[in-house]
């Protein structure tokens, strides 16, 4: 069931520096890590957006955009959401929430996006994060809309990390029970990325 008021986006902006090279491109198995993720998540929303600063990309799927940071540095995640939130006033789009993705965890359960649907109908704030293991996960996220001004004026005080951020704004978590093997096992290494290629199988 699609949600015409939830846009799906994926984030794919940052610098991979511990990775040593963009990870969006990187193959695994016979697709990218953004591929994977703009599988797992296309027949789930409306439209979807990327947002990236390292590559052009040119989808044939015209339900998929992409943009560029708002705000040029390489300042995080919370930079990505904001760009998300400005394209959806500039375009004039009806989405009252943003449903938010890493392009480097490819092995979550794409039925998480039911409960972050379901939690945007029952929720009282404005910020949903999936957790497991007493760890939240932060770009796995819902984000209302009605938080655009806020995020935008504590970014330009210097607002970096989404924890802070989001302690400041309050937050709801889904609480997720893990399997053996980590779902949201996060390619930030070439450590990462091996452990990833011997698990291929659990996509």
């Amino acid at each position: 069931m699609i949600e015409n008021n939830i846009l799906g986006i994926i984030l794919a902006g940052g610098k991979s520096s511990r990775f040593g090279e963009d990870k969006s491109n990187i193959r695994l198995g016979n697709k990218t890590l953004l591929d994977h993720t703009i599988d797992k998540i296309e027949k789930e929303f409306s439209e979807v957006l990327i947002v990236s600063n390292n590559k052009n990309y040119n989808f044939k799927n015209k339900k998929i955009y992409t943009v560029k940071d708002c705000i040029y540095g390489q300042l995080g995640p919370l930079v990505g959401i904001l760009t998300a939130m400005k394209w959806v006033k500039e375009n004039k789009k009806n989405y009252r929430w943003i449903a938010s993705f890493p392009c480097d965890t490819p092995f979550f359960d794409t039925k998480l996006i039911s409960k972050l649907k379901l939690k945007s109908k029952e929720t009282s704030k404005q910020l949903i994060f999936l957790s497991s293991d007493k760890k939240r996960h932060n770009i796995f996220g819902l984000w209302s809309m009605n938080l655009i001004e806020t995020l935008e004026k504590d970014i330009k005080n210097s607002f970096r990390k989404v924890e802070i951020w989001s302690d400041k704004v309050g937050y709801e978590s889904i609480n997720i029970n893990t399997e053996k093997f980590d779902n949201f096992l996060n390619i930030n290494t070439k450590e990462d990325f091996e452990k990833a290629k011997k698990n291929i199988d659990k996509i």
